[in-house]
């Protein structure tokens, strides 16, 4: 790993997410790139710090993720390699900052990776991680987007308001950061997106939104979010475009939305519209 610099962070929470297997439609790096440049419109001092990045040749085939040529500014051709970066993020109208990771998801040596990227958030102090995650899933895309946030441990789930992960099976690098974070004693939680299998096509904004409500909610603050939101309404209206002449998908698409509404109606709560009305007052608050 190359340090660039350790800035200066307050309390500090760890926000990641790895394209590949962990990111179904780009959503959670979607969500990630978001979050990365959401105040640069309204706040012109926020700016991400990149603060370390991961030596590619150490855990990347790159027959597997293989590098890209460019022309740079200069035009001159450059070749960008598959890696990971950290970006600090202070937000000085909030109590705490960010540190951003965004990378590809390694080919090899999970747990050297692993290690290196927990070692960095204990030397930058973070008091707790989050993960972003998409998965393919039979949901409507007309429909509001839920979120799974989950903790790889009960006391840990009931300690900060989130479910059990009973999930068994093949796991990606996320499931590995999760257990590291166990052993080490740091308080992590997953965010899972499910994106609409018929729709799986890369970016998938309203399931990146959907991420960034759930994150605003978990560490109470307001992102801004105009463009994706605005991007989320252009999907849901070109899925439906393409729905209209299809009309198996279309019969598909009722059944899902019947199925959906049927099963929330008993969660349509005064939780959730205070969890709404909340969010929107965060908003307000830092306009």
């Amino acid at each position: 790993m190359q340090i660039h610099q350790i800035p200066l962070l307050r309390n500090p929470f760890m926000v990641m997410a790895f394209s590949g297997w962990n990111d179904a439609g780009a959503a959670a790096s979607g969500a990630l790139d978001h979050l990365l440049s959401a105040w640069s419109q309204t706040h012109c001092e926020v700016v991400p710090v990149l603060v370390a990045d991961i030596e590619p040749e150490d855990f990347y085939d790159f027959q597997v993720n293989r590098p890209s040529t460019r022309l740079n500014e200069f035009h001159t051709r450059v070749i960008d390699w598959p890696s990971t970066e950290i970006y600090g993020l202070a937000l000085p109208h909030f109590s705490r900052d960010l540190v951003i990771v965004k990378g590809v998801e390694p080919s090899m040596r999970w747990p050297t990776f692993t290690h290196e990227l927990l070692d960095l958030a204990d030397d930058l102090e973070v008091s707790m991680i989050v993960t972003f995650g998409s998965l393919l899933a039979d949901v409507p895309h007309s429909r509001p987007i839920s979120v799974n946030v989950t903790a790889a441990s009960s006391l840990l789930a009931k300690r900060l308001g989130a479910e059990l992960s009973t999930y068994e099976g093949p796991t990606g690098i996320l499931g590995v950061i999760h257990e590291d974070c166990m052993q080490r004693g740091i308080d992590s939680i997953s965010l899972w997106a499910p994106v609409p299998h018929y729709a799986s096509n890369s970016p998938s904004p309203k399931s990146s939104l959907a991420l960034i409500h759930a994150l605003e909610d978990f560490l109470e603050l307001s992102v801004p979010q105009s463009e994706l939101a605005a991007a989320a309404d252009v999907w849901e209206v070109e899925i439906n475009d393409l729905a209209k002449e299809d009309t198996d998908v279309a019969d598909y698409i009722k059944a899902l939305e019947e199925s959906k509404d049927a099963a929330d109606i008993p969660g349509v709560s005064g939780e959730m519209i205070a969890q709404e009305f909340e969010r929107y007052l965060r908003r307000r608050s830092h306009d």
